[in-house]
């Protein structure tokens, strides 16, 4: 058994990139980073509960995503103006989501709350998505690349696999901008609510969703861990450290890395709808798991 000096989390050496490994393995064929699952992993099975663990997670993020962006950018399925709009709106979110954290949510129980109803959302935008008509076909994606990529003060257009898809960027931007202060409060960077939220809503291919979400969740994840290390103590300097446990988070790191760029690697392959089983399965399972803790308590 190994002790993480920071958090005190003790467990084999080896256990934090092999859970990281599986889980972004994968939710990175969805967009996602997995740090939204990673988080409970860490606070149910690790007994890792106080606010550090939000900015631990977004280091986990630093290190995991790059992968899964460098696939993504390489076949040719990463829509520049797209990650642009969602890192723009993204980041103002950040401080007040983490200040939201640190003041509101530091009681373990109030915030796996906060989790579990987040996570409830996910997944129910996913059922929906699911369940609509035509949704259930299951397309591969072959080998399309996205094309004629356009990025306007009001709109992101592009084309992929001969389909024709415009998003109103203001919408971006309102929606990036609440979800930079729920990730930020989280700790998971954004893209599991942005990936999830592009596909129901805007009816873009979850092929051309997932890299720029991990983008943007790289981006933003940068900005969570200095917002957290330099400017949360200045707007609330009487609470606890909130420092992230480098080493923890630098071990699950590593596991998604090469997680996130396998994931990138087989979701082409993957029916659309199988990923959003996947990732609307492991979402409500936690959810109501936590919920139901709560008010059971």
């Amino acid at each position: 058994m190994f002790t993480f000096p920071v958090s005190g989390v003790e467990t084999w050496w080896w256990l934090p990139a092999l859970v990281a490994f599986a889980i972004s393995s994968l939710t990175s064929t969805g967009g996602v980073s997995g740090a939204f699952l990673l988080l409970p992993f860490q606070i149910s099975f690790l007994g890792f509960t106080g606010p550090a663990v939000s900015s631990t997670n977004l280091v986990y993020n630093i290190v995991a995503t790059p992968g899964g962006v460098y696939r993504y950018f390489r076949e040719g399925r990463m829509v520049w103006p797209l990650a642009l709009a969602i890192t723009i709106g993204t980041l103002p979110g950040l401080l007040i989501g983490a200040i939201i954290r640190v003041v509101w949510l530091g009681d373990p129980a109030k915030f796996k709350f906060f989790v579990g109803l987040v996570l409830l959302y996910l997944g129910g935008r996913l059922l929906f998505d699911i369940m609509k008509r035509g949704s259930l076909k299951a397309k591969l994606a072959g080998k399309g690349v996205v094309t004629s990529k356009r990025f306007r003060p009001f709109s992101i257009e592009y084309e992929y696999n001969g389909g024709s898809y415009n998003v109103p960027a203001i919408w971006i931007y309102a929606l990036t901008f609440t979800v930079g202060i729920i990730g930020g409060a989280y700790g998971i960077g954004g893209g599991a609510i942005i990936a999830p939220f592009l596909v129901a809503i805007f009816g873009l291919p979850v092929y051309t969703v997932a890299g720029p979400a991990l983008f943007g969740t790289f981006v933003s994840s940068i900005a969570g861990v200095a917002i957290y290390y330099f400017l949360v103590p200045v707007f609330v300097p009487t609470q606890p450290s909130i420092n992230p446990d480098w080493l923890l988070g630098l071990s699950f790191g590593a596991g998604g890395f090469l997680g996130t760029y396998v994931g990138a690697r087989l979701q082409r392959f993957i029916p659309a709808k199988v990923i959003k089983l996947i990732l609307m399965l492991g979402i409500l399972y936690v959810s109501v798991r936590y919920i139901a803790g709560f008010l059971a308590g």
